[in-house]
């Protein structure tokens, strides 16, 4: 019983998390494949992760207020630059996106180059801490987050580059320090990518479905076989997306 206990103490607050994250990156990740900017999230997720650690270097906490001030000044510095460079050169503007994540990348590491724990900061940011994050820490980001869906379903206008890059920058910094980079990029693409035949409503409940279902069997596989778990999520939500879209591909296919 005490195992079934610890067990649930550990998977309840990562799942809610992943919900959580789910909650926004659903809709902005059919944003981000409609509008063919597929790596932006990588982009800003890695120049929130290096506003983190620079951070760092003034011995800030890097999960505290300060650190997350940094985080989203870099990343909404970030979005705002390629908000510019999509007016001013949209014809290369994923090369420049590409661009954005290597500087910012690159950048980490030389900051880091020093730092005996550099390997550590870096690996969390790639990887996350999911598995330690408590509820306490979820409820400030769940207020967030629902400001974030009221703007994106209330103002009906994410399109306009100067509504989508701030959201964007704000939600993709809160997701980095709860479950990394690779998992923001899963999170955001796999499940739009799985629903990308579906309109409106439907393709945003399948995408939360799939999404839930990855999180919950990567989590649970995690603890079973003591294996990282945000790598192991962005293996299971892959898994249950080719699912979903090998049904969603025949039902439309069969649909009169």
């Amino acid at each position: 019983m005490n195992g079934m206990t610890l067990d649930f103490t550990i998977l309840g607050p990562a799942f809610v998390a992943g919900l959580l994250v789910l909650a926004t990156h659903v809709p902005m990740g059919r944003q981000v494949l409609a509008r063919g900017i597929i790596f932006i999230d990588l982009a800003v997720a890695q120049v929130a992760g290096l506003g983190a650690i620079t951070a760092s270097l003034f011995d800030w906490d890097v999960h505290g207020f300060e650190a997350e001030i940094a985080a989203f000044a870099a990343a909404l510095l970030g979005a705002l630059l390629l908000w510019w460079t999509e007016r001013a050169w949209p014809e290369i503007q994923e090369a420049l996106i590409g661009v954005l994540f290597v500087l910012a990348a690159t950048g980490g590491i030389l900051l880091l180059a020093h730092d005996p724990h550099g390997g550590e900061h870096l690996r969390e940011l790639l990887v996350g801490q999911i598995l330690w994050v408590d509820y306490a820490r979820l409820l400030p980001t769940a207020v967030l987050y629902a400001l974030v869906l009221a703007a994106w379903f209330g103002l009906r206008n994410t399109r306009n580059p100067l509504l989508f890059y701030p959201l964007f920058a704000i939600t993709v910094t809160v997701s980095v320090q709860l479950v990394g980079v690779y998992l923001v990029f899963a999170s955001l693409i796999v499940p739009a990518i799985a629903v990308r035949g579906l309109p409106g409503g439907r393709g945003l409940a399948v995408g939360y479905g799939v999404g839930a279902l990855g999180y919950a069997a990567g989590l649970l596989l995690s603890l079973w076989f003591d294996l990282p778990a945000g790598a192991i999520i962005v293996w299971t939500l892959s898994g249950c997306a080719l699912i979903a879209a090998l049904l969603t591909a025949r039902l439309l296919k069969s649909a009169p």
